[in-house]
């Protein structure tokens, strides 16, 4: 409650805060730059201080910040926006995703898996149990770099509920650069959810160091990252029932007082990855134009490189009579700014005192004020098309090395399960006799690709950019025997590969990257990914016309074919499976209006499966979890528009999503998914942006998979009885601000729990929490 009551006084004093800054931007008042500087000059006075151009209140710092991301296999950059978007800042904070798309246990910082297939992560994630960890653990491709003009810094923090119940999450940003090539920063993600149910909390850490340098010959990035995530497991409520049907039982039941199926039980991933991708460039030298951002910083430098000459002149002349002194500086400083821009050597006719200065100028020849104008508009040109310029370096060739080392470490520790709750034990009888429960898995990659890259764009008939690499894989596993003793299993594979390109220009733009793998357990497979996107005028705006797609044929994934622990043992021999899309979308911006249809065909589909036995006093019992592999090809369709409206003040945007399996036993998805926005839009005193809103999460009855605390994993249920989740709206009212760069948020989660059907699971078994006030915070800092 004190931290409800202390957000709530700081949101007071922002639009105390606001209303003033109102009041100072009145007509006739100064105004603010968009550095947050004053652009009004208040008069000198001899008696008072002096306004002086070296203070901080007076210097306008470039606020530039650019971010980029880059290939995880080539290093290209790709350039990002910074993250400073108001709109949809209240939903950053959830589990379950922006546009609530995913499946999770409920509470902040617990796993998930994507209900929209076409969403689902297909690249090589190798070690599955972070996996539903992917909205924390940040990999090297979705890294943001950045390149400040000066010190970047940023705050994020959201909260709700109290010391017993509630959610934290912390993250803090920062970058700097030492010069204009070479920059480093940091960033901290810290999440600590208490839980609203029994045994439910998590805690999970993040910390990123990285640096880069951008030369014109010589790039390099360096990412160090370390993780922690630490979730305490439930199994899920013993009793749907108490949540859909509460009047069942005689008791009242809050969400901390229903039971659970487990005490005691951890899942524990801890994991530290190095990444490092740098290239050396052959190429030319031509001359162009600076960007208005770089012109900026070069003046801010030549400014700041005049003021401290000053301050040195100034404190070697220092006068008899300090005042008087600052009178003859300040005069003086005025003459320098009337004669700036003018030709050397020349005043303008009739100013008599300046021409008869001799302590500060000579001589000067006389001439009109046409003659004055015309030369200096011809300076003003001369300055213009030299002080402005700058080489820059284009590339022909590249030679790229890239580096990866991913180390992991995985736990499921048990000190309290309810008997009968596994079907198997598959450790020894000397070993099996302690019921507590230690499975752990490790696991070591080292991958170093290189390549060699003839760039596009350095002449007009280097139209598209080739690309040619060969990648070594190396892969250390270590798993529980039947004495829970950890044995080691190494594979190493080579893969060649190639990749053509087109990124430059504004119409089209395409890229077709192959690979297949000569050695090692995964030999034979093959990857093929390509998207080309269209764009063209159409009644004064662009349409986007994009499509993209694959081919793969590779191996499930190394824990699919064999896992050990103690109750869930397999060893199995697995096909190559086969998945191939095709994905379309299209794009109007004039009607805001986005569709994207895409179909998924699927041979010897790999999954999980889990099985148990319902007892309605005990729960489930007799767990088992196996992997299964279909007999017969899959196919998913996928529908999806999002549309945007505005009118006024009102906006109202809406994503549907239709989906369609051949094989809902197998692939289960749910047939809608819908999020829709209905919100107010406008600003408070001209310079609070707010919008006022709320929204509404939906999606269709389905067989959704279920959670395994064991494996830590989403399987497809195999129970005869299958549990429907689904047909539930959950409404979220919110409040989200901008003052200044400044975002905030108050949000009511979950306004309707305890209202319809009470069906509010997003994973069967596992309710999401009721009705919640939350609170967030971003604050951005330069210099």
């Amino acid at each position: 409650m004190k931290k409800t009551l202390l957000l709530f006084s700081f949101l007071m004093l922002l639009a105390t805060y606001t209303s003033g800054q109102s009041r100072m931007l009145s007509p006739g008042s100064n105004s603010l730059s968009d550095f947050g500087n004053s652009s009004g000059q208040s008069g000198s006075s001899k008696s008072g201080a002096r306004r002086d151009s070296t203070s901080n209140k007076n210097k306008q710092i470039p606020k530039g910040v650019h971010v980029w991301t880059v290939d995880k296999r080539f290093g290209d950059r790709t350039v990002m926006p910074l993250d400073t978007v108001t709109h949809m800042f209240q939903n950053s904070i959830y589990t379950s995703g922006l546009y609530s798309d995913y499946n999770t246990t409920g509470n902040l910082g617990a796993p998930r898996i994507n209900r929209i297939f076409i969403d689902r992560k297909t690249d090589d994630a190798d070690f599955l149990f972070t996996e539903p960890y992917d909205y924390f653990v940040v990999k090297p491709e979705q890294f943001f770099f950045t390149n400040t003009y000066s010190p970047y810094a940023n705050l994020t923090y959201n909260t709700c509920g109290n010391r017993t119940n509630g959610e934290d999450h912390f993250q803090a940003k920062y970058g700097v650069n030492v010069n204009k090539r070479l920059g480093f920063g940091f960033t901290l993600n810290y999440l600590y959810g208490r839980g609203y149910y029994t045994s439910q909390s998590t805690s999970l850490f993040n910390l990123n160091l990285y640096g880069s340098y951008i030369g014109d010959q010589y790039q390099a990035h360096l990412l160090v990252s370390t993780n922690k995530q630490k979730v305490t497991e439930n199994g899920g409520i013993t009793n749907d029932l108490y949540i859909t049907h509460p009047e069942t039982f005689d008791d009242n039941y809050v969400s901390s007082e229903i039971p659970t199926m487990f005490e005691q039980n951890w899942n524990r991933n801890s994991h530290q990855h190095v990444f490092l991708t740098h290239r050396y460039n052959l190429g030319f030298s031509r001359k162009v134009k600076m960007t208005e951002e770089e012109i900026e910083a070069k003046k801010f430098a030549m400014q700041s490189k005049e003021d401290n000459k000053y301050n040195k002149k100034k404190k070697g002349k220092k006068g008899e009579d300090g005042e008087e002194e600052e009178e003859e500086q300040d005069d003086w400083k005025h003459k320098k700014e009337t004669f700036a821009g003018r030709p050397d050597n020349a005043v303008i006719a009739g100013d008599d005192k300046a021409r008869n200065d001799s302590t500060k100028l000579a001589e000067l020849p006389t001439i009109d004020m046409a003659t004055a104008d015309s030369l200096a508009k011809q300076k003003d040109v001369a300055v213009e098309d030299t002080a402005w310029m700058k080489y820059e370096f284009v590339p022909v060739t590249s030679f790229i090395h890239t580096a990866q080392v991913d180390i992991h470490d995985r736990i499921y520790q048990a000190y309290e399960s309810p008997t009968d709750y596994y079907a198997d034990n598959f450790y020894s009888e000397e070993v099996a006799a302690d019921d507590n429960i230690f499975d752990q898995t490790k696991y070591l990659r080292v991958r170093n690709t290189f390549a060699l890259s003839l760039l596009e764009g350095f002449n007009k008939w280097a139209f598209a950019g080739i690309k040619a690499f060969i990648a070594s894989d190396f892969r250390h596993y270590a798993l529980p025997d039947e004495t829970n003793v950890l044995q080691s299993d190494n594979n190493h594979n080579l893969s060649l590969g190639g990749k053509l390109s087109r990124t430059q220009g504004k119409t089209l733009h395409y890229s077709v990257i192959g690979e297949t793998w000569v050695m090692g357990e995964d030999i034979g497979n093959v990857k093929i990914d390509g998207t080309v996107d269209l764009n063209f005028p159409l009644f004064g705006d662009t349409v986007t016309l994009a499509a993209k797609g694959f081919f793969h044929n590779e191996s499930p994934n190394h824990y699919l074919r064999k896992y050990h622990s103690r109750h869930y043992w397999w060893d199995d021999d697995l096909t190559k499976q086969t998945h191939t899309r095709i994905e379309g979308l299209f794009s109007y911006q004039k009607t805001r209006t986005t569709l994207r249809v895409a179909v998924d065909a699927l041979t010897n589909y790999t999954y999980l499966g889990t099985s148990y036995t319902s007892d309605s006093s005990k729960g489930r019992l007799y767990n088992k979890v196996g992997v299964y592999q279909s007999g017969d090809p899959i196919s998913v369709l996928t529908a999806s528009v999002n549309q945007k409206f505005t009118f006024g003040i009102v906006n109202w945007e809406t994503i549907a999503t239709y989906q369609a399996s051949t094989s809902q036993s197998v692939l289960p998805v749910p047939t809608l998914n819908v999020y829709t926005n209905l919100y107010l839009k406008f600003r408070i005193a001209k310079v609070l942006y707010t919008e006022l809103g709320a929204d509404v999460r939906y999606f269709t009855k389905y067989e959704a998979p279920e959670y395994v605390p064991g494996i830590g994993q989403f399987a497809v249920q195999k129970n005869d009885e299958k549990v429907m989740i689904g047909n539930y709206p959950f409404v979220t009212a919110y409040a989200n601000f901008n003052l200044k760069g400044t975002r905030f948020f108050v949000m009511y989660s979950h306004a309707n729990a305890g209202t319809g059907n009470k069906n509010y699971f997003l994973s069967p078994h596992y309710p999401t929490n009721g009705s919640v006030l939350r609170f967030g915070l971003s604050w951005n800092f330069f210099n």
